[in-house]
């Protein structure tokens, strides 16, 4: 029976690093791209909705850095360049500026644009080539509002190419004045009361960290400490006093809400926060139950009050989802099996609150239309639903909560601190932080006000949880020397402040070395193993194809669920797949292939499999399927997706870096392997 009381509190997160360079110029353009594209759009299409509500978070480092774009070419060094003809670029300019147009989903953004997709995958351009890359790179990445309002941006994308420097400086102009209506437009949704707004500790810090940095080991007892760690608990009070502060200034009030940087909390941040003023936090369901270990599924749907401040703990699969899963579905599939999901939930128990809290700029890229007819489709399910409410984190803290006695320290991420700590590289960059510490403390010169602030300034930079996300092997990037080069450049910039030379090893990279391993080998010869679950021997699946859905995250993280590695291979018959992981719990588990060429999908059961004459399938230390070919018809080259699912809920989509492209007559005739 449908709960006539459901309240169902959306939250999108907005973040970005702060680029700046000591020069102030922003060494990258993303805070740019991603106002075009995606921190307009949010609110906007939840605003086309009446009655609809949610909340959106947005950082420090990002106010600040949106309110550069009324001097772009003054504070945005890939913009510097983009602006100018291509002969007043040098090699190594023009080579940083195609590999930023490069950095660009091709799926879904470059294949959108007939000029963008003919001019991706060269190495030499002309002139005029260059200049339509450009263009078509920043329309690219013009969010739906600006497609459908901005006259210039329509105007420009029916011309398709041909692009002058007059096109680029009307584009430039029309982009830049379009972000200032940026956070006006939050605040003003804020005031109607469609939307709360809430902020983050000023420069995205792990707070729990800078605190205690043996909260590390209190969330996971194996993780390893930097050396010679000590409290930075100063330095938190600053982030959060600075950020309730730039809020106050934007907004016109003080913020009641709080995102902690990934989530992370503790109880001593906690109790920072109630000393701030601050009514509600959010933070992730591993959170609550490693807290409290008998609480069980149904007690997520509630908020908790702990010391006077309410908690909404963020449903992780409902999440995910969204983040995830949903932009490998067509749009109504994907918004009709949230809507099932969440009914679901709510039919099961009485005044549930669901907490959905999503990346609010990084998934979107993903999906087609940059996720218009997705959530035009769950907007219009919600508004059309009598069953369900929207409702604002705001809102929520003016409801009764459940006590919450104890709360361990943990993050988002597998409810412990392991993304920001443990790896020699990201311990690495601690112990420069804490090195730098120790010689501004034993500084015996005399240090002004203003080299003070500014000091204190670079400390909190780099303090930001970003840096400790590239590093080590856990999130690859093309990227990772120059996010280590601004970490390193706020360290060494406090030693200009004190009129001192920095230390040499300020100097050396942090990147020593980088995984090198590839997430997507594909297969060197035909294979023809033995179906049967177990691993017998390395020849059967030598020169493989292998997928390994451990090391293909970035920008975010999902749940990567039981799955760790595909397998896959084929030879005249059959293609063969192998899945590796934990399989312990079979029950009520399936494993979904979908073959998007034909728009067919095979459903094989896990629980008790049985194999056919044109499906082998066997689990036993490992799934393995055989498939006759005759599942593929005609076609020679195919994209495969799989879903492992559990009921309805789906537990893992697979690969997570996109479907599976497997070439059915691959010529391995150049291949030698042993």
């Amino acid at each position: 029976m449908r709960s006539l009381s459901l309240k169902l509190s959306f939250f999108w997160h907005m973040h970005q690093p702060d680029y700046r360079r000591n020069d102030g110029m922003m060494s990258m353009p993303w805070v740019f791209l991603h106002a075009i594209k995606d921190y307009y759009d949010m609110p906007w299409l939840l605003s086309l909705y009446p009655g609809l509500k949610g909340t959106f978070n947005i950082t420090p480092s990002l106010i600040e850095q949106l309110s550069l774009y009324r001097e772009p070419l003054q504070n945005d060094y890939f913009l510097s360049l983009w602006e100018r003809h291509p002969t007043m670029l040098d090699e190594h300019q023009k080579e940083w500026v195609i590999k930023i147009c490069k950095a660009t989903q091709y799926e879904t953004m470059v294949k959108k644009m007939e000029r963008f997709e003919a001019l991706f995958h060269r190495t030499k351009y002309s002139d005029a080539d260059f200049i339509d890359l450009e263009t078509v790179f920043l329309l690219a990445w013009c969010g739906n509002y600006l497609r459908r309002e901005n006259e210039v941006v329509r105007e420009l994308i029916d011309k398709k190419s041909g692009y002058t420097q007059l096109d680029k400086t009307r584009l430039l102009e029309t982009l830049c004045a379009f972000i200032e209506t940026i956070l006006p437009f939050y605040a003003s949704l804020q005031d109607r009361g469609i939307i709360s707004v809430s902020t983050t500790p000023y420069y995205h810090p792990i707070m729990p960290l800078l605190i205690d940095m043996e909260n590390a080991i209190r969330a996971n007892e194996n993780t390893p400490l930097p050396e010679r760690y000590f409290s930075l608990k100063e330095d938190a009070l600053l982030h959060v006093e600075r950020s309730i502060e730039l809020y106050t200034k934007t907004f016109g009030k003080i913020p009641r809400g709080f995102w902690p940087a990934e989530g992370a909390v503790d109880e001593a941040s906690l109790k920072i926060y109630k000393e701030y003023g601050i009514k509600w936090i959010a933070a992730d369901e591993a959170v609550l139950f490693h807290s409290h270990s008998d609480l069980e599924r149904k007690d997520l749907y509630q908020s908790y009050l702990y010391d006077g401040v309410t908690i909404g703990f963020r449903d992780h699969e409902l999440s995910d989802l969204i983040g995830f899963t949903y932009r490998f579905k067509p749009s109504r599939d994907a918004a009709e099996h949230f809507i099932r999901m969440v009914e679901k939930t709510g039919a099961s128990q009485k005044d549930a609150t669901l907490f959905v809290i999503v990346d609010g700029e990084n998934a979107w890229e993903f999906f087609e239309g940059n996720g218009f007819d997705f959530f035009n489709a769950l907007y219009t399910h919600l508004s059309d639903s009598s069953w369900c409410r929207t409702v604002t984190f705001d809102e929520v803290s003016l409801f009764p909560s459940r006590p919450l006695k104890s709360i361990l320290p943990g993050s988002w991420i597998n409810g412990n601190f392991d993304t920001w700590v443990g790896h020699f590289q990201k311990n690495r960059a601690w112990e420069l932080i804490y090195q730098t510490h120790r010689d501004v403390e034993n500084f015996s010169g005399k240090i002004t006000e203003e080299a003070a602030q500014k000091i204190n300034d670079h400390f909190l930079k780099a303090e930001c949880s970003d840096w400790f996300w590239w590093y080590g092997d856990d999130h690859p990037t093309e990227f990772g020397y120059e996010f280590d080069l601004l970490f390193r450049e706020n360290l060494i910039a406090i030693y200009r402040f004190l009129e001192m030379p920095p230390p040499s090893n300020l100097f050396e990279s942090i990147i020593v070395r980088r995984n090198l391993t590839p997430f997507w080998v594909k297969p060197q010869n035909a294979i023809s193993p033995v179906i049967d679950g177990q691993y017998r021997s390395f020849f059967e699946w030598a020169g493989c194809g292998s997928v390994n859905e451990q090391i293909i995250y970035s920008t975010m993280e999902g749940m990567r669920g039981p799955i760790e590695m595909i397998l896959y291979g084929y030879d005249e018959e059959r293609l063969y797949l192998a899945f590796d992981g934990d399989f312990s719990n079979r029950s009520e588990l399936a494993l979904v292939m979908i073959i998007e060429e034909i728009g067919e999908q095979f459903t094989f059961s896990l629980e008790d499999p049985e194999s056919t004459e044109e499906m082998q399938i066997a689990l036993d230390e490992r799934l393995e399927i055989g498939l006759s070919r005759l599942y593929f018809k005609t076609y020679t080259a195919v994209h495969l997706r799989f879903e492992l699912i559990r009921g309805e809920r789906i537990i893992q989509t697979m690969p997570g870096s996109g479907p599976l492209l497997v070439d059915l007559d691959e010529n391995y005739t150049g291949n030698w392997f042993i």
